[in-house]
């Protein structure tokens, strides 16, 4: 099906529509969410809500941009969304630790991305792990076009901003990287 018949489709709420939608961004979804969360689980429930959203809101789908363009901003969005909701609740659990009270948190224990090719599991972890310290912008532009493979015009039309921008993020995304990897293996081949 093309993108304009599965619209269609998807307003007229038709089910096979629906199913055709998740097949063909299925793993796409689930791959962006994963890079940005860094957790399995949440990047399932993420993906799920993408496609949640997808099928109440498809009737303001205006055709601006193209379709894969619109799903990788809900994804996008749900996954941002997700990781404050973290933030908020780790703060909360370390309000509740100065108090005597312990309230325990997802923290990422262990991270293997699908679309990851590195013979270390080691080096991936370290890598995944510095991408989540950057920035919410300059991690969200790295992963979508380090590990997503997108290229910068559609980062924009995902994020509504400029190439430029999205050219600037990335720079100062990268250089941020090397300063905390240079930091991590200066610290690791010393010991």
């Amino acid at each position: 099906m093309t993108d304009k018949e599965i619209i269609s489709a998807l307003q007229k709420k038709s089910e096979s529509a629906f199913k055709a939608l998740v097949s063909q961004f299925q793993d796409r979804v689930y791959n962006t969410c994963l890079g940005l969360l860094q957790q399995p689980e949440e990047a399932e429930e993420a993906a799920q809500d993408v496609f949640i959203e997808v099928y109440r809101s498809i009737d303001r789908f205006r055709g601006d941009a193209k379709l894969s363009t619109w799903i990788y901003r809900v994804a996008t969005t749900k996954s941002l969304e997700r990781i404050r909701k973290q933030k908020t609740q780790k703060r909360f659990a370390f309000l509740q630790s100065l108090t005597g009270a312990n309230q325990k948190y997802n923290e990422p224990i262990s991270f293997d991305h699908p679309g990851v090719v590195l013979e270390n599991k080691e080096h991936a972890r370290v890598l995944f792990h510095s991408i989540s310290t950057l920035p919410e912008n300059q991690r969200t532009v790295f992963t979508l076009h380090k590990v997503e493979g997108l290229p910068y015009q559609e980062i924009a039309d995902i994020l509504q901003i400029t190439v430029s921008s999205v050219e600037s993020l990335m720079f100062r995304g990268k250089k941020n990287l090397r300063k905390k990897l240079k930091i991590y293996y200066e610290k690791s081949f010393k010991e």
